[in-house]
């Protein structure tokens, strides 16, 4: 319930007049995304609890499974109203801009001509239409595939009709079809309309002059079944287990409302659907297509976002070599407020330098055209030793990541595909290099993705540093990666599912301690999701003895702040804006002498016990600071932040009389003055 409180904040974000018209027709096809995800795994593991029989706690899901459903059922078409609501308003404003939605029964001739020839040389030859009862069984339907089922009449004799299936063809062409040659008006079609314009051309071989066609869609059941046989390596298993996520439990069955009576009757009869999993709707389904809308044409830039370019960082800027500057500075990135592209320059440099002799590192997931994985071809290319581990149980770039481990292995890399019982999602990079000295090893701890395109939209943060304190703990994790029977103890890294946990609970206990004995003690943590009961716990403790503890959770947070006698000392936010917050912070008064992390997970079961994460301390005293700085910008926020309480209402701050302050806006200018600051001083005369 949680988790769907959060993507309510998506849709408000598509309800606010004050975003930019197409992206609040974006963050519509982030939030069916969103759900379309959500009942895939989360109800889909919810139906295999309730479909064991087994006796499941309820307080481990807040109620009985089956009562949690039946509210998640009611959640979600109250939610999909206020979604039908808000896309038929962004579309009456786009018609208002000149950008018009149409569909087949409203085109001009022009347009008609347009669409004709369109259906017949790019649609027509990929349809596939299926007459029901030409078929002994029902069509299986495919897990988030769009399907038109068509009803075939005949005016004058209702009762004679027949019924017909259809695959949308959204996999191989584009959902939106613009229709050029217009001056006055820009007009959009949906490619579902586009086959309804044509099904007269589709079924002319039948005599019926009425034909109507209803968007239907099934969501399966996705997460991945894996084998047990010991003679069958995990990249086996993830490989054969991927070949049947399609064929899992229905989840989810949504309608047209106005479909066929009879049609329906059919479908849920074939289908053996339940009751439970079915939702009515509107004319279209996966509109999570929205999220890649087509650009109507320059002159509509204003209905986007205009991103300020990133900005140069104060110390890398000075230095022709980023070895060299991680030699004398830790470095601290913020993502996308500072560039990513250092990181592909820092990998690049180490590809051609001679005295680098090897480069490990962690994927997870990387953009489709990684120049990230073209930088490590480029260092094995000129002899580098390469080595990378994988982690192929990356949800839904399953695919993607064992193409790239099948290409970075004929590249010659040494690639480790994971471990069976831990996901490995942590983001290190540890670069080994000859000096003078010795052998040098830089270290990349990082809260986000090597992904050079999310880095762009996502808000992260890097650390870059070369102290043996953390490089040899590095080193480590990656020595436990490759023989992982060999473990090692961490004094300065936060590594679950080792001592991460443990770590944490003892910087709060810490926290209570010092609260108790009268000394100012707080908790400050940013992070996507808090559900874990053991830190939930320990934070509601802390707060009953004094602590005083601020959360940014942008997703999933269990802890419920502001009760009486519970939680009165602990706040709690959430923030969606047109950047995704994706970074961890998490930050302890320790006496006056704060103790600043950055880490990869959150706070949940899964990040804490199965999977391996890492944190890094920040012990430059600089760096540290502007952790702590951008930590309060993102808690003072009164215009995108969002009020987490027990109702779970995501109602607004109030901020009556007060500036408004947008983090993301205070973020970038933070940054921006502190580059000032050191521009300024290199122009003062010395």
């Amino acid at each position: 319930m949680s988790w769907l409180s959060f993507n309510e904040r998506v849709l408000q974000e598509a309800q606010d007049v004050t975003v930019p018209l197409l992206e609040r027709l974006r963050f519509l096809g982030i939030f069916s995304s969103n759900l379309d995800e959500f009942y895939s795994v989360r109800v889909g593991s919810l139906n295999r609890v309730i479909e064991s029989g087994d006796a499941a706690p309820e307080t481990f899901f807040g109620g009985t499974p089956k009562k949690v459903l039946k509210r998640i059922i009611e959640r979600t078409k109250f939610l999909r109203d206020r979604f039908d609501k808000t896309l038929d308003n962004i579309f009456e404003e786009m018609r208002h801009e000149g950008i018009l939605m149409v569909d087949e029964t409203g085109l001009n001739d022009l347009e008609s001509k347009y669409i004709e020839r369109y259906f017949g040389e790019q649609v027509r030859p990929r349809l596939v239409p299926i007459m029901l009862e030409n078929v002994n069984c029902f069509p299986y339907l495919h897990n988030l595939f769009i399907y038109l089922a068509v009803v075939l009449e005949k005016k004058d004799k209702p009762s004679d009709r027949k019924f017909a299936l259809i695959e949308v063809p959204a996999d191989v062409l584009p959902r939106f079809v613009r229709i050029p040659g217009q001056e006055s008006r820009t007009p959009i079609i949906l490619l579902d309309d586009i086959i309804r314009y044509g099904l007269k051309d589709v079924f002319s071989i039948y005599d019926y002059d009425t034909m109507s066609a209803y968007t239907i869609k099934m969501t399966r059941d996705s997460e991945l079944d894996l084998e047990t046989d010991i003679t069958t390596s995990f990249f086996e298993q993830v490989s054969r287990s991927l070949k049947t996520r399609d064929q899992g439990a229905p989840v989810r069955f949504v309608y047209d409302k106005k479909i066929h009576p009879a049609l329906l009757k059919l479908i849920v009869k074939e289908l053996n659907l339940s009751p439970d999993i079915m939702i009515s709707g509107g004319r279209y389904h996966n509109a999570r297509d929205l999220i890649a809308f087509p650009s109507p044409g320059s002159q509509y830039n204003k209905l986007r976002f205009k991103n300020p370019e990133p900005l140069e960082h104060p110390v890398l800027r000075e230095y022709s070599s980023i070895f060299k500057a991680i030699e004398e500075h830790d470095i601290l990135l913020h993502y996308p407020y500072q560039s990513f592209q250092y990181i592909v320059d820092l990998l690049r440099e180490a590809a051609i330098d001679k005295d680098v002799t090897s480069i490990r590192m962690t994927l997870y997931r990387v953009a489709d055209e990684s120049q990230i994985v073209n930088a490590l071809f480029n260092a094995m290319r000129n002899g580098k030793k390469v080595t990378v581990f994988v982690e192929i149980q990356a949800r839904f770039d399953e695919e993607a990541n064992i193409h790239w481990t099948e290409r970075l292995a004929q590249e010659g890399a040494d690639v480790v595909v994971g471990i069976p019982a831990v996901k490995i999602h942590s983001k290190l990079l540890l670069i080994t290099r000859r000096t003078k000295r010795g052998h040098v090893r830089y270290a990349y701890i990082g809260t986000g993705n090597f992904n050079e395109s999310t880095a762009k939209i996502y808000t992260d943060h890097a650390l870059l540093t070369c102290k043996p304190a953390i490089t040899n703990e590095v080193r480590n994790i990656f020595t436990f990666l490759k023989d992982y029977y060999k473990t090692f103890m961490y004094r300065n890294l936060l590594v679950s599912p080792f001592q991460m946990e443990k770590k944490l609970l003892s910087l709060i206990k810490n926290e209570i301690k010092n609260a108790q004995a009268g000394k100012e003690a707080y908790v400050h943590a940013k992070m996507n999701g808090l559900s874990q009961k053991r830190m939930i716990d320990r934070l509601y403790r802390a707060g009953q003895s004094g602590v005083k503890i601020k959360l940014v959770v942008r997703g999933i947070c269990c802890l419920v702040p502001g009760v009486n006698g519970l939680s009165e000392n602990i706040e709690v936010l959430s923030i969606v804006d047109k950047y995704l917050e994706h970074s961890r912070i998490f930050i302890f008064c320790n006496d006056g002498n704060p103790l600043v992390y950055i880490g990869s997970g959150d706070w949940m079961p899964r990040n804490l016990e199965r999977r391996l994460e890492v944190a890094a301390p920040i012990l430059d005293e600089d760096l540290k600071q502007e952790l702590i700085d951008y930590f309060n910008i993102q808690f003072e926020d009164n215009v995108k932040a969002r009020v987490i309480n027990e109702q779970q209402d995501n109602s607004e701050r109030n901020s009556v009389g007060s500036k408004e302050i947008r983090a993301q806006v205070e973020i970038y200018r933070y940054l921006r003055r502190k580059l000032q600051v050191v521009e300024r001083e290199e122009e003062s005369p010395r």
